[in-house]
């Protein structure tokens, strides 16, 4: 019999059972392959690199004190280890009690929510496990589909295949969100309790737990009833799981909120300091600001926190410039000399994260260029020293270039220190000419301080872009160093999440001038500080330093003042960002210098500063200049020296510089003669001379620094009157 014969035999009632089956096996197949693609289908819907978080990133000082948090979301990761277990107990509890015991779905629970949905008509509580609340978090939106619901199922069987239930509720804690802008259970710790999550009580952990469900509705600052209630729920499911006994769940329920908001960061007005430290961070380390964001980094920055905060109470609150158009603006830079670390960094008043950061703009430097670009290189090239004469007349340059001394007033000669002091025009012009352009611009390539300028303006700052008060803090510096100029810097090292250093400051140094022409340039600024054109305002130790002011029609457009102390460099730009009428401003430089000197003093009462400036092993001391005495009231008396003879007798009131020489001179037909000198005295015997005679003598004090004399005295005639 063959099988057609067979299945013609079957039996009537067989035939009905062939489509349902046929159906049913389908279904059962079908069934199959949804298991296996719930089953091993995650692998599409997870992305590893979800599971990499967003982190906030830390900005601290040597000392470990945080300066700022930079990031997207306020999210501190912290490993699982470092989560004590009865916080974890709390969010089990709360949220998923049979996490230990499933695969990642908990259809008893699911089964138990259906059931009271149905009992109460809607929907009152959810059968998402832990593992499913990660999986949707991190790699789903919030659709409420079925298809959404199915990859949720797959992502969380997924990573309860491919990672420990301890992994799965560390991913969990540091990824959900607790209000406020707050991420992660290690920031919320710190922002509602002002600790980390290592030291939280059972009460604070509970607390934390209810929180994700509603952050607002629960929040402890804003909904305080609201949130004890939610915590003492927390408590009693955490008695009901057997992570605490009930005299435990009594005496938490009974405690207060115990919240202690974190104080906010900032204080010490470190917005331009940070904005700093991200530019560096970009152009040295290629990392980007959203890198930064997201990253989870510890930049260790050598700011110090209580010169920043000096500099910026000081920036905002002192005593300005007057200007045409409102307040006037500034900037201030200050720089470890050792090491060329920015200490502290100003860039605006009020300054906000974003602003204009006036410590990197370039503005025209003024007469702050002349030590740098003109007296620095002059010493160098051998030709001249502090007292070399200088021509100080009125006169037209190369090039139809002809400058005016700021107060127009020319002596004729100057020594180069005087003219330094003072911030003569035309000396330093007449000097750049001297030494060579060209060679001036070499100088000023090696300290950071590049110009397309090619004429003699350069002497005085009159430059086509000019400078920022950072590069004007770098090149002063190198007169502190022994004439090595150091490149500033803000970042210390950065480190990565995983606690590898990977990025670290190697500090590199050129050497622009000598020792002596460094400590002769020192030793001429500080006299520039205490005598000349930056001798406003106080400050009690040492100090060198250099002004600038920057003309402009119907005012000044800005001005400066840069310097250095044994320890610090520093530069102080006061002016409005814009230029042209209406825009200028009403004073001078002695503006910055008071406020440089003011917010030094300040520094000094709380980080006292070095008093003086220590002379390098191997240098010549540098004298101070000499200062030649007025003599109008030269007398005159004689005294018998022989027969017929007669002695001659000069006196005046010297100098308190016994360095003086004070040269006499005889009034002669023709030329006058030279008859003597003397040094530090105030007296000079004439040579014995005739009853007859009657000679005119005057005195000249001399400086023998400068070989320069100065205007002689009055005439004094010796006779004898009969």
């Amino acid at each position: 019999m063959n099988i057609k014969e067979k299945v013609r035999n079957l039996p009537p009632w067989t035939k009905h059972l062939k489509w349902p089956g046929i159906i049913g096996l389908s279904l059962l197949f079908l069934m199959m392959i949804g298991y296996f693609i719930i089953l091993f289908g995650g692998r599409f819907v997870v992305e590893e690199r979800a599971l990499v978080m967003d982190e906030l990133t830390t900005v601290e000082t040597t000392d470990g004190e945080l300066i700022e948090r930079i990031y997207t979301k306020n999210r501190e990761i912290v490993e699982g280890a470092e989560i004590p277990s009865h916080v974890k107990d709390a969010f089990v509890a709360i949220e998923d009690q049979r996490f230990y015991d499933h695969s990642g779905v908990d259809f008893r629970a699911i089964l138990r929510a259906i059931y009271k949905d149905i009992l109460a008509m809607e929907k009152v509580e959810g059968g998402s496990t832990i593992t499913q609340q990660l999986s949707k978090n991190l790699f789903l939106t919030n659709e409420k589909t079925w298809m959404r619901k199915t990859k949720e199922v797959m992502a969380a069987i997924y990573l309860e295949r491919n990672y420990s239930k301890d992994e799965i509720l560390a991913l969990y804690l540091n990824r959900i969100y607790f209000g406020e802008g707050t991420y992660g259970i290690q920031s919320a710790s710190k922002h509602y309790f002002d600790r980390p999550v290592s030291d939280l009580t059972v009460a604070q952990a509970a607390l934390l737990a209810g929180l994700p469900k509603a952050p607002n509705y629960y929040s402890p600052f804003d909904n305080p009833e609201q949130s004890i209630q939610r915590r003492n729920l927390v408590l009693s499911e955490m008695e009901q799981y057997g992570s605490i006994s009930v005299d435990v769940m009594k005496r938490m329920q009974g405690s207060t909120l115990a919240v202690a908001q974190q104080e906010e960061l900032n204080d010490n007005g470190s917005n331009s300091y940070v904005d700093l430290v991200i530019d560096e961070a970009a152009e040295r380390y290629h990392m980007s600001r959203d890198e930064l964001k997201r990253g989870g980094y510890q930049i260790v920055v050598a700011m110090d926190p209580v010169i920043q905060k000096v500099a910026a109470e000081k920036m905002r609150d002192g005593e300005f410039v007057p200007g045409d158009s409102g307040p006037v603006e500034g900037a201030f830079t200050l720089m470890d000399n050792e090491t060329g670390a920015l200490l502290a960094a100003v860039g605006g008043r009020n300054f906000e994260h974003g602003d204009l950061n006036r410590t990197q703009v370039k503005k025209s430097p003024a007469s702050v260029i002349k030590p740098l670009a003109v007296y620095g290189p002059a010493l160098m090239q051998g030709d001249y020293r502090p007292f070399s004469v200088l021509s100080d007349r009125k006169q037209t340059f190369t090039g139809g270039y002809e400058p005016s001394n700021y107060d127009d007033q020319y002596q004729g000669e100057v020594s180069l220190y005087q003219a330094l002091v003072e911030s003569k025009n035309v000396p330093a012009v007449s000097l750049l000419e001297d030494i060579g352009i060209d060679y001036s611009k070499s100088y000023l390539d090696k300290l950071g301080l590049s110009t397309d300028d090619h004429g003699l303006a350069i002497a005085l700052g009159g430059l086509s872009e000019g400078y920022s008060p950072i590069q004007l803090t770098e090149a002063y510096g190198s007169f502190a160093r022994d004439g090595k100029k150091v490149e500033s810097y803000t970042i210390e090292k950065i480190v990565d999440r995983y606690g590898n250093v990977i990025h670290e400051h190697q500090q590199e140094e050129v050497q622009v001038f000598d020792a002596q022409t460094a400590w002769n340039m020192t030793e001429m600024l500080q006299t520039t500080v205490e005598e000349g054109t930056a001798n406003s305002g106080e400050y009690g130790k040492a100090l060198a330093g250099k002004t600038g002011t920057q003309q402009g029609q119907g005012g000044n457009k800005h001005v400066w003042f840069a310097g250095y102390t044994p320890q610090y460099s520093g530069a102080l730009w006061m002016g409005y960002d814009q230029s042209g009428e209406g825009f200028s401003i009403q004073g001078s430089s002695a503006y910055p210098t008071r406020l440089m000197k003011d917010i030094l003093s300040s520094i000094d009462q709380q980080q006292p500063l070095t008093a003086s400036f220590e002379k390098p092993e191997g240098v010549e001391e540098l004298p101070k200049p000499i200062r030649l005495p007025e003599l109008d009231e030269v007398k005159g008396s004689l005294n018998l020296a022989g027969l017929a003879t007669f002695r001659g007798s000069l006196e005046w009131t010297p100098s308190s510089d016994d360095r003086v020489v004070y040269r006499i001179y005889k009034e002669e037909q023709g030329e006058d003669v030279r008859v003597g000198e003397v040094t530090g005295a105030g007296s000079y015997q004439v040579n014995a001379f005739s009853i007859f005679d009657e000679t005119n003598f005057y005195v000249v004090p001399y400086d023998p620094l400068t070989e320069l004399e100065g205007s002689p005295s009055n005439r004094v005639t010796l006779s004898w009157d009969i």
